[in-house]
């Protein structure tokens, strides 16, 4: 037998996901207020985003945590969908 792997929680999801869900969720500038650099605070797109994401470890880091953060905590009334009344 082999043992459990640990669950990757972020298995899967590439980092444009990431930066599209908080960019939808907080909008570019309260994602500029939680994670402070230039690339979400001064005229900020997803693809120079990525490309700065993609080279700069430390604020990789940074945008896991806080997608990691937003996806374990969502927003009360907010994105989760709700199935209509019945009758």
């Amino acid at each position: 037998m082999t043992a459990p792997r640990p669950v990757d929680p972020l298995h899967g999801v590439t980092l444009q996901a990431m930066v599209e869900h908080l960019v939808d969720r907080y909008g570019w500038d309260g994602l500029g207020q939680r994670i402070a650099i230039r690339c979400f605070t001064h005229d900020p797109t997803v693809k120079s985003s990525l490309t700065f994401l993609r080279r700069t470890p430390w604020a990789r880091e940074k945008v896991q945590s806080l997608y990691l953060h937003s996806v374990a905590h969502p927003r009360k009334g907010g994105a989760a969908p709700t199935a209509p009344p019945a009758g």
